[in-house]
C-alpha cells in the first residue's frame, strides 16, 4: 500500500472507530433508560481490530451488576444494525467504575427522572460517609435514608421530610 494509500485507510479506520463509538455510547442502562452507557462512563473504549471487529471494552458499574448481559447484547445489536459485522464486547474491571465518571448531563437527567443523583465524589465519601441527599422532586435537603437498598443494586431509598416523598438515590461510589 502506498504512502497515501496506508494515511487514507488510516482515516477510514478511526472514523469507523469514532462511529463505532458513538453507535455504543448511545446504548440505554436497561435499569435506568434515561441514562447511556455514555452518560454513566460505562463505556471506556472502542477499537477497529485488524480483521474488522469492532472490541468494545465496558465497566460495570459494580461486580455483578445483573445489566451486563444486557448491556453488551443491546451494544452488539446497535453495532450491527449499523453495519459493523463482527463485534467483541470485553468486560474491564481495572480500573473500578465509579460515580464520579457519571457526565454531568446524566446527573441532570436522574434528576429529571426523579432519582437523586450521587452528591459530591466518591472520594470525599469513603473519607467522610454520606453527603446531604437532596430531594430529585422539591429541593430540600430535609432527607432520610430509609434503606441501603433501593429499587436496584447501584440505588438506596430515601424520603423527603420536607413533601414527604420516597426517591431513590443513585450511591456514590
Amino acid at each position: 500500500m502506498t504512502q497515501m494509500g496506508s494515511r487514507l485507510h488510516d482515516i477510514a479506520g478511526e472514523s469507523a472507530r469514532r462511529r463505532a463509538f458513538e453507535v455504543a455510547a448511545q446504548v440505554p442502562d436497561p435499569e435506568v433508560p434515561v441514562l447511556t452507557i455514555g452518560d454513566l462512563g460505562v463505556l471506556r473504549d472502542v477499537r477497529i481490530a485488524s480483521d474488522g471487529t469492532v472490541e468494545v471494552d465496558i465497566t460495570p458499574t459494580y461486580t455483578g451488576c445483573p445489566a451486563m448481559a444486557v448491556f453488551t447484547m443491546d451494544i452488539e445489536i446497535a453495532l450491527m444494525a449499523e453495519g459493523f459485522g463482527k463485534v467483541r464486547v470485553n468486560t474491564v474491571l481495572s480500573p473500578a467504575w465509579t460515580t464520579d465518571w457519571l457526565s454531568e448531563e446524566a446527573r441532570e437527567k436522574l434528576r429529571a427522572y426523579g432519582i437523586a443523583p450521587p452528591a459530591g465524589k466518591a472520594s470525599r465519601r469513603a473519607l467522610f460517609g454520606d453527603d446531604e441527599v437532596a430531594c430529585p422532586r422539591c429541593g430540600s435537603l430535609d432527607t432520610e435514608k430509609v434503606s441501603e437498598f433501593g429499587s436496584t443494586a447501584c440505588k438506596a431509598l430515601w424520603r423527603c421530610r420536607s413533601c414527604a416523598e420516597p426517591f431513590d438515590y443513585f450511591k456514590c461510589h
